[in-house]
């Protein structure tokens, strides 16, 4: 069963966000924590799947933060969803930085608003445990984060890439050995959906790869068509 925990000092809204959570999926055990100490030890003891928590929890400013770097040295993966009054033109980089998914800001946002993100991070979450199952064998050279929030490594080192060309590259290595084409690139990329800036991309990605590996040729062009993943040694 799924397991989500709301950490969360106010019980009028730990009820309204544990009551979001169940209407939008009644098959989810939601645990709800009103302080640092229980919660970390709750965390310490269950593999949730995705975490919401205040920042503030009783007089203790940034406990929040506390349980982000619990949650990052514990439960490295952990998707954190954080949910405060503090203002989010300041905070939202500041968790971002701790890598939680997103941060929601109180009072600012509607039912709707919060599972409509819920719902996209207990996705993605999903996708990485069935990920990570999958890859029980040997280790591939490319290792790929589902939720964005850390670079691709390849060959146990980090490849530095921007968000779209991180996208080009799962698109490509997920289908690795079909030609994937430059309609279905365009989807990937957001804006600038034309051939010459999905070739900037891919030589975004190539140039990044060879920052740590220059003999790195996994990419390769097929004209007039789009591009491959190729497994070389």
């Amino acid at each position: 069963m799924t397991r989500v925990a709301v950490i969360e000092d106010d019980p009028t809204f730990s009820r309204q966000v544990a009551g979001w959570i169940r209407a939008a999926k009644p098959d989810i055990d939601v645990d709800q924590w009103a302080t640092r100490d229980e919660a970390e030890a709750a965390l310490a003891r269950e593999a949730y799947d995705v975490v919401v928590l205040d920042i503030e929890l009783g007089r203790e400013r940034h406990a929040g933060v506390a349980l982000i770097n619990a949650i990052n040295k514990q439960r490295q993966g952990t998707p954190v969803l954080v949910v405060s009054a503090m203002p989010a033109a300041i905070y939202r980089s500041i968790m971002k930085a701790l890598d939680a998914w997103d941060y929601l800001q109180k009072t600012t946002f509607e039912e709707a608003d919060f599972i409509e993100t819920f719902l996209e991070i207990l996705r993605v979450a999903r996708e990485r445990k069935a990920t990570t199952a999958k890859a029980a064998a040997p280790a591939a050279e490319l290792s790929l984060d589902p939720l964005w929030q850390r670079t691709p490594t390849w060959r146990g080192q980090r490849v530095n890439l921007p968000l779209t060309a991180q996208r080009i590259l799962a698109t490509l290595y997920q289908r690795q050995g079909e030609v994937v084409s430059y309609d279905e690139l365009f989807d990937v990329v957001k804006s600038g959906r034309n051939r010459d800036n999905v070739r900037k991309h891919v030589s975004t990605i190539r140039d990044a790869f060879r920052e740590v590996d220059p003999n790195f040729e996994g990419i390769e062009n097929i004209p007039m068509r789009g591009f491959r993943w190729v497994n070389k040694a």
